[in-house]
């Protein structure tokens, strides 16, 4: 079975460990968000990309669903020792190592996709991941700024979510530079190949909404002949994890299961699944073209990942029959 899965951060990783562990013969690719990427500290850093290796490949901080386990940071401490900064986005000194073997290679003219693949030889995550592009894309919010021109101001999104905790209201979202970004290579055509297509529960503005916003990715995940099937990171109208309600304000979406179902379209999903506590809001999905299932979807460990996967890929064999 070939699964291509559309991923960000900590929710895609986590997911993507249960699928390898619910399928594990299966051929899985993983098209990874770069709308988070940075430069810092002359390095370029890739945040979600990084989770999904260091998380399938055994070096993730499990506490924390990001950085890598038995960190230190004296290169950190030594940085903010000579005043520079930011101060807010702790790299660690392991983690440290991987961004300047990246910009290394990019500096020396290997594209994204073919350093993202030299990494993984490393962290062997099981999975083929991909950027979502080659060029460079950075998600930017823009928010409230009384001394700024026209009382507003854009900030990176790793400023937003890092340093301002999303603590202001995200008035909107704007992924810089996707409207010229290609798809990487093999991304077109691992969805055209898949059998199956998953949304995991990563953000769907910032996360999968950033990687759709390249120019031909919708298209092809809308033309895929595989079916699509989402979960939903919203449970009992909240985020399971992080800060999804603030960016979907921003697009005017609701902080409810079966609104980011809609916000996706059938054009998009043939099906998603919600879990239990909003049970009542798969009759309105269904309304929308949207086959629809309620199952547990917390993913409070491995197995219970692994059970969330598998009835995605049954939802999605249903939908095929």
């Amino acid at each position: 079975m070939r699964i291509v899965v559309l991923a960000g951060g900590i929710g895609g990783a986590r997911f993507l460990r249960g699928l390898k562990s619910a399928v594990p013969d299966a051929d899985i690719t993983v098209i990874g968000n770069t709308g988070d990427d940075i430069h810092l500290f002359g390095l370029k850093v890739c945040p979600d990309l990084d989770t999904v290796m260091y998380t399938l490949g055994g070096g993730i901080h499990e506490e924390q669903g990001w950085g890598r386990a038995g960190e230190t940071f004296a290169v950190k401490e030594e940085l903010a020792a000579y005043g520079v900064g930011p101060e807010w986005f702790g790299l660690g000194d392991r983690d440290f190592a991987t961004h300047i073997v990246r910009t290394q290679m990019i500096s020396a003219g290997y594209p994204l996709s073919a350093v993202t693949e030299a990494l993984c030889d490393r962290w062997k995550p099981g999975v083929r991941l991909l950027p979502m592009s080659d060029d460079r894309v950075e998600t930017h919010v823009l928010i409230d700024d009384p001394e700024g021109e026209g009382g507003r101001r854009a900030v990176h999104f790793q400023e937003y979510w890092v340093r301002l905790r999303a603590r202001v209201p995200a008035r909107a979202i704007v992924p810089v530079g996707a409207e010229q970004a290609k798809p990487a290579p093999g991304v077109l055509e691992a969805i055209a190949a898949a059998d199956v297509i998953l949304f995991p529960p990563s953000n769907p503005v910032v996360s999968v909404g950033t990687i759709l916003a390249v120019p031909g990715v919708r298209e092809a995940v809308a033309g895929a002949a595989a079916p699509v099937v989402g979960l939903s990171p919203i449970v009992g109208d909240a985020p399971v994890r992080g800060m999804a309600d603030k960016v979907l304000a921003a697009v005017g979406v609701e902080s409810t299961a079966g609104a980011v179902a809609r916000h996706y379209g059938a054009d998009l999903l043939d099906g998603w699944l919600v879990d239990t506590v909003d049970a009542e809001q798969t009759a309105g999905v269904t309304a929308a073209g949207i086959r629809c299932r309620a199952v547990p979807l917390m993913m409070t460990d491995t197995e219970a990942t692994a059970r969330m996967a598998a009835e995605a890929l049954a939802l999605a064999e249903e939908v095929r029959a």
